[in-house]
C-alpha cells in the first residue's frame, strides 16, 4: 500500500534515511520535485554511487511497488514494452481447430477463406494474449509504482525512441488494441553510467541529477548506518584508504557498496586497527581486476604510512599477488607494531 506523499524536502530526507539511504539536500530536493511534478528523473554518474539504490529507497519510502527494466546492448522493444504470447496463441489455435474449420468450410474460394480468418484477428490479438513488460506494466498497473530504467546508456538509441512516449505522455500504444494511459503516474528513475551520450530528446523530458562519490564524512555516515560492526575510528581510516584507491585511475574504482562490504569483512576478522598486511589480504573485496590489484597492492603501504611495507607474498597467497611476479620489498627489521597504522594515528594525520 502506498504511503502519503512527501510533505517537504526534509520529509524526503527523513523517510529515505529510514530505509538506509542518506540523501543530501540537492538529492532530496530533486526527489521531492519528481513526486510533485510527475517528471522522470535521470540520474547520471559513475557506477556504484547509489543511483539504483535511490530508486529502491524511493519505492520503500513511498510504499510503491518497484518495476525494473534492466537495459543492455541490442535490446529491443519486446523486452521493454510488450510482446504477443505466440505459444498461447498457437495452443488456442489447436484447441479451436474444429471451430476454425467451420469458419472456412463454407468459403467459396481461398480469398474468401482468408477474409473470414482475418475477420477473427482481434480474437488472437487481444489482452488475453498480451504479455506486458516493465514499461507497459508500469502504465497499466492498478496501483502506483516506481519504474526503474537501469543503465539506459547501455541500450541502443532505438530503445530511447521507444521510451519517449512513456516519459512524455505516460502512455503506451499497442497498434492492435489501442493506447493505454497511466491510471497512476509512475515515479520514473532512469540511471546512466555515462558510457555514451544520451539524446537531447530524452534528457529534455527528465529532471537531471548527477551523482559522484560522496565526501569522506558522508561515506563514513553511510557505513555507520549499515551497522557493519567495524569500530568508528577504523571505519574512518578505511574510508580514507578507499578514497586514495579511487585516485589510482583503476579500470573499476571501488563503489560505495564495496566499501561497505570491505568494512563488514574487516569486522568479521575482528579488526581493531588497519595494517598493510590486513588490507593487502582483503583488498580483493573492492578491487576486481588483476592490473588494478597489482597497482593497489603497490600503493597500499604508502596509503597507511610512508614507512610501512607489505611483506613478500607466498606462492599460495590468495590475494592475487604472486611472489615470482611481484616480490615484496626487503625486510626492514621493523616490528609489526611499527608497520601497523592505528586508527587514532590516521585520524590525527588527516586532521
Amino acid at each position: 500500500m502506498s504511503s502519503p506523499a512527501f510533505e517537504s524536502v526534509d520529509d524526503v530526507t527523513a523517510r529515505l534515511a529510514g530505509h538506509g539511504y542518506l540523501a543530501d539536500t540537492r538529492l532530496a530536493t530533486t526527489a521531492f520535485l519528481v513526486t510533485r511534478l510527475g517528471k522522470p528523473l535521470l540520474v547520471e554518474g559513475p557506477a556504484g554511487t547509489g543511483k539504483t539504490e535511490l530508486a529502491k529507497a524511493l519505492s520503500l519510502a513511498t510504499g510503491r511497488k518497484l518495476l525494473r527494466l534492466q537495459c543492455y546492448e541490442g535490446q529491443d522493444e519486446t523486452t521493454a514494452l510488450y510482446e504477443w504470447d505466440y505459444g498461447k496463441q498457437l495452443l488456442y489455435t489447436q484447441m479451436l481447430r474444429e471451430k476454425i474449420g467451420e469458419i472456412v468450410g463454407a468459403s467459396a474460394s481461398l480469398a474468401d477463406a482468408v477474409a473470414r480468418i482475418s475477420a477473427e484477428d482481434s480474437v488472437f490479438f487481444s489482452e488475453r494474449f498480451l504479455s506486458e513488460r516493465p514499461l507497459l506494466a508500469a502504465i497499466r498497473s492498478p496501483e502506483p509504482v516506481v519504474l526503474l530504467i537501469d543503465e539506459v546508456d547501455r541500450a541502443d538509441e532505438a530503445l530511447e525512441a521507444v521510451l519517449l512516449e512513456v516519459l512524455a505522455e505516460n502512455q503506451v500504444s499497442v497498434p492492435e488494441i489501442g493506447t493505454y494511459t497511466a491510471r497512476h503516474v509512475p515515479y520514473v528513475v532512469l540511471t546512466s553510467n555515462n558510457t555514451r551520450d544520451l539524446s537531447a530528446a530524452l534528457k529534455r523530458r527528465c529532471l537531471h541529477l548527477s551523482l559522484g562519490y560522496p565526501s569522506a564524512e558522508r561515506e563514513l555516515a553511510i557505513i555507520r548506518s549499515k551497522d557493519t560492526g567495524l569500530p568508528e575510528a577504523v571505519a574512518a581510516t578505511l574510508v580514507d584508504v578507499v578514497r586514495q584507491i579511487r585516485d589510482l585511475e583503476l579500470r573499476k574504482t571501488p563503489s560505495i557498496s564495496e566499501t561497505i562490504d570491505w568494512a563488514r569483512t574487516l569486522a568479521v576478522l575482528g579488526a581493531t586497527e588497519l595494517t598493510a598486511d590486513l588490507l593487502a589480504s582483503t583488498v580483493n573485496v573492492v578491487v576486481k581486476y588483476d592490473r588494478d590489484l597489482r597497482r593497489t597492492l603497490d600503493a597500499l603501504p604508502r596509503m597507511l604510512d610512508p614507512n610501512a611495507s607489505v611483506p613478500p607474498a607466498s606462492p599460495h597467497d590468495h590475494s592475487g599477488r604472486h611472489h615470482h611476479d611481484h616480490p615484496g620489498p626487503p625486510a626492514t627489521g621493523r616490528s609489526q607494531a611499527e608497520r601497523s597504522f592505528g586508527a587514532r594515528t590516521s585520524r590525527g594525520r588527516r586532521a
